[in-house]
């Protein structure tokens, strides 16, 4: 769906992206995880054919975007990180509008969007105006927009930013449905949850520069353990790294705690006790997509 060899994009003496590689492929979801400015919002918008490469190939359902950019669009879904609604038009009236940008007939459009307004479960809310409706709501109906033209592939940028747990869990479940009708899907995100839970396969940028790619799976194999052991000491404390240092592949010594990543976090935590420490409080649980996040980009804000 999506073929990039030396993608590269400028801005002036500035390189957002540098020479990345990246294949997409029919049917599944991929991600892109980065800190910001990592280039991931460069790469997405040259995907979507409203920016143009600087360099480099680039194939968009196997169509070049600097020839064949119209082409493209009107087989693409897109899901902006701000919601771009009419607030002056119904939420129906906010499906059927867009559907005339793609050149559908009134019935057309009458019949797509009853049909999407089932799907966000927004049928009830057809008639009602945009503005008053809840984020999780307009965000369903951002998302429902993006489908008027039934696309083949959907650009998601942070599609569940700013919502809270049981509007997230809904998006989650629509954009599984759609995965499931064949549509292929591709997410920028900074929830780590929300990529370990949608994507096939994801690739972390950072710099402008892919550092990983594989499946959530095989990126937590790969830069992680299976476990991680966390161990609070009392405020004031010294955290004592050099005598736990060999309990670990690796650990990491935070202002309020350590973390230890080892295959087995209950037997490190025995070997805790057993040298005479007592923290604070302890927790051991699986390693996570975002253990392996803030491995390759760190922990330092980036502006």
């Amino acid at each position: 769906m999506v073929q990039a060899k030396a993608l590269t994009k400028r801005f002036g003496e500035f390189e957002a992206v540098r020479g990345i590689d990246v294949e997409v492929r029919r049917g599944e979801a991929f991600g892109f995880l980065g800190p910001n400015g990592a280039g991931k919002s460069s790469t997405m918008r040259m995907i979507a054919c409203v920016s143009p490469r600087t360099d480099g190939d680039l194939k968009v359902l196997g169509l070049d975007p600097d020839k064949q950019g119209p082409r493209i669009r009107a087989r693409l879904g897109v899901v902006p990180q701000q919601d771009n609604l009419d607030n002056e038009l119904t939420v129906r009236q906010n499906l059927q509008v867009y559907g005339r940008y793609f050149g559908l007939s009134r019935a057309q459009v009458r019949r797509r969007a009853g049909e999407l307004l089932e799907f966000a479960q927004l049928s009830d809310r057809a008639d009602a105006e945009v503005e008053p409706l809840s984020g999780g709501m307009k965000r369903r109906l951002t998302i429902a927009r993006s489908l008027v033209n039934d696309p083949e592939l959907l650009l998601l940028d942070e599609p569940t930013t700013g919502l809270d747990p049981q509007a997230r869990h809904l998006l989650w479940d629509r954009l599984f449905r759609l995965k499931a009708q064949g549509v292929t899907l591709i997410v920028t995100t900074h929830y780590m949850d929300e990529a370990e839970q949608l994507c096939d396969r994801l690739v972390v940028m950072d710099g402008g520069r892919i550092v990983a790619e594989g499946s959530p799976a095989e990126l937590i194999t790969r830069y992680s353990t299976r476990e991680v052991l966390e161990l609070r000491f009392p405020p004031g404390q010294v955290i004592p790294a050099e005598r736990l240092a060999d309990l670990a592949e690796r650990t990491e010594v935070l202002p309020d705690r350590i973390l230890l990543y080892a295959g087995a976090g209950e037997a490190a935590l025995e070997q805790v006790h057993a040298r005479g420490l007592r923290p604070l409080s302890s927790l051991v649980r699986r390693s996570t997509l975002e253990d392996v996040f803030l491995r390759l980009t760190g922990r330092t804000l980036v502006d």
